[in-house]
């Protein structure tokens, strides 16, 4: 990567801040983002009736790992909406390792109730799509956190001059993955069959289709931050 490209935050390069429709238009988009997060983690974890069973607490603790610390871990930096606006950028970067550590904390005690779950029932691991794909996202999570570690210590672990730019590029680019594997994981939650015999109907179209609208925010922050100034000009 060259070294003289320079990264552009939202609407630069294209004069997307001179309009205010467009700003208050991405505002009502962040802030519906922080709404959609919440609001799936608190109706999930109503839905799952944590307390009930040792499963009943694994959708509690995904949907806050996944869901909520997740999404305000990455949002945090957003400059429109966010409701950390007004913290430094140091911060906001220690504000996302928190948020970060609790993903971490909350997604390794919600695999640890379905694998005890599954133990006690005598049922197979591994054995759905949902299984799959949440076990790619839990390593991704864990790959995405060692790489944070380098871009915060990378002087301590002699990285080169050159390589803290880059780290903080892929650990975007990284994170990105993370969220969009977290997504899919998530709407696939939605195919259990202990989801689908409590929600039903349009409920049920509502709960699928919500995550992706949290993930298309996240998507546009991340590319918009990291895409290169020359290529926002041509």
């Amino acid at each position: 990567m060259p070294s003289d490209v320079e990264y552009s935050p939202v609407g630069e390069g294209l004069g997307m801040r001179d309009f205010w429709l467009y700003v208050w238009m991405r505002r009502a988009a962040v802030i519906a983002a922080h709404v959609t997060g919440l609001g799936l983690t608190v109706v999930i974890s109503l839905l799952s009736r944590p307390g009930t069973s040792l499963f009943s607490w694994h959708p509690v603790c995904m949907s806050a790992a996944y869901c909520l610390c997740l999404t305000e871990g990455i949002l945090l930096f957003s400059a429109e909406g966010s409701p950390f606006c007004f913290k430094s950028r140091k911060g906001k970067v220690r504000l996302h390792w928190f948020c970060q550590a609790l993903v971490l904390i909350a997604a390794a005690t919600g695999l640890g109730f379905m694998v005890a779950s599954k133990n006690v029932s005598e049922r197979p691991h591994l054995a759905t799509w949902h299984s799959l794909l949440g076990t790619c996202t839990l390593a991704a999570t864990a790959l995405q956190a060692a790489c944070g570690i380098c871009v915060i210590f990378p002087k301590l672990l002699r990285l080169s001059s050159s390589s803290p730019a880059r780290l903080k590029l892929y650990h975007a680019t990284c994170g990105l993955v993370v969220y969009l594997l977290a997504t899919v994981t998530v709407m696939s939650a939605m195919f259990s069959d202990w989801f689908q015999a409590t929600v039903k109907g349009a409920a049920w179209w509502t709960f699928f289709l919500l995550p992706l609208f949290p993930a298309l925010v996240v998507m546009n922050q991340i590319t918009n931050a990291y895409l290169p100034r020359k290529k926002l000009t041509s």
